[in-house]
């Protein structure tokens, strides 16, 4: 298509998108309240004070109370966790529409991959938020610890919301790697041995996003996010490492680039026993014929 087209099929996708998650939103501002007792939950039950500051700094004990700041911000609180809830419970339509805006570009044989990648995202995306989820809790005790002896500790619930859905979304989206990693070598673009040769740079580069991502940047909730992700991207090398030695069963030089030259076998081959052939001999020919023929050549020959 020309470019004019692939931008309208793009804009077409995007909207697709973009209605899925309003739509989503909508519920999820309907039911705002629920949803925002269940993503506080994880950090009352770890840090939470239950018996007010006063008591909490007599007795030496670190902890938070979640506050909101102002008349206007109930309503921010309530877009923030409506727009969150679009986009994680609408991943399978976004993640759908971004597979059919790449089919085009794609064989039948890949397009049966490519509906196998988009089952297999969804799942990856909903753990990875999930697991963000679970570490809350670790993630809120250990900055909490920070806190002067003392001294009460307000977390307001906007900025709480950002900090949960940055790593939601993180979360979900670093559980996708191997899923790319397994469509550029069934697209043919990487093989198996060289993603397996990258291993030690692959696990140093998640440790760094690992550290990057997470808000405290504890030990503990790094290796929550780097350990699974690590463990995805072996999986995915073997995947790629079986579907590269289907791929040579097949075809012997799928393995080779578009200039390079395909291996030729030498090996000398046994000749089996000649079979006689009858031939006729050529009539002699006279001097009105030409030159003169010998057993059917002429002189020159």
């Amino acid at each position: 298509m020309p470019l004019a087209e692939h931008l309208r099929e793009l804009r077409n996708r995007l909207m697709k998108s973009v209605l899925a998650i309003l739509a989503v939103t909508v519920v999820g501002l309907v039911y705002y309240k629920q949803i925002a007792d269940f993503l506080t939950e994880p950090l009352r039950d770890s840090v939470g004070c239950t018996a007010g500051f006063g008591r909490a700094a007599e007795e030496g004990e670190a902890c938070a109370e979640i506050t909101l700041n102002g008349l206007i911000a109930p309503f921010t609180v309530m877009l923030k966790v409506g727009l969150a809830t679009g986009v994680v419970l609408a991943c399978p339509v976004w993640l759908y529409q971004l597979w059919a805006f790449l089919a085009p570009g794609l064989h039948s044989h890949e397009k049966k991959y490519a509906r196998g990648f988009v089952a297999a995202g969804v799942p990856l995306f909903l753990s990875g938020a999930y697991l963000a989820y679970l570490v809350l809790p670790t993630m809120a005790s250990t900055l909490i610890e920070f806190t002067p002896e003392g001294t009460g500790n307000l977390v307001p619930l906007d900025d709480f919301l950002d900090i949960i859905t940055r790593m939601v979304v993180v979360f979900g989206l670093a559980f996708e790697l191997p899923l790319v990693l397994v469509l550029l070598n069934f697209g043919g673009v990487v093989t198996g041995r060289k993603l397996l040769g990258w291993w030690r740079g692959m696990v140093v580069s998640i440790a760094v996003f690992a550290a990057v991502a997470t808000p405290s940047g504890e030990p503990l909730t790094m290796g929550a996010l780097a350990l699974p992700i690590v463990l995805l991207y072996f999986i995915a090398v073997g995947i790629c490492l079986l579907n590269d030695r289907r791929r040579k069963r097949k075809d012997p030089y799928a393995g080779l680039s578009d200039d390079e030259a395909s291996p030729l076998d030498h090996t000398p081959e046994t000749v089996g026993t000649a079979e006689p052939v009858e031939t006729a001999a050529l009539p002699e020919s006279t001097p009105e014929d030409g030159p003169a023929r010998r057993n059917g050549y002429d002189d020159a020959t």
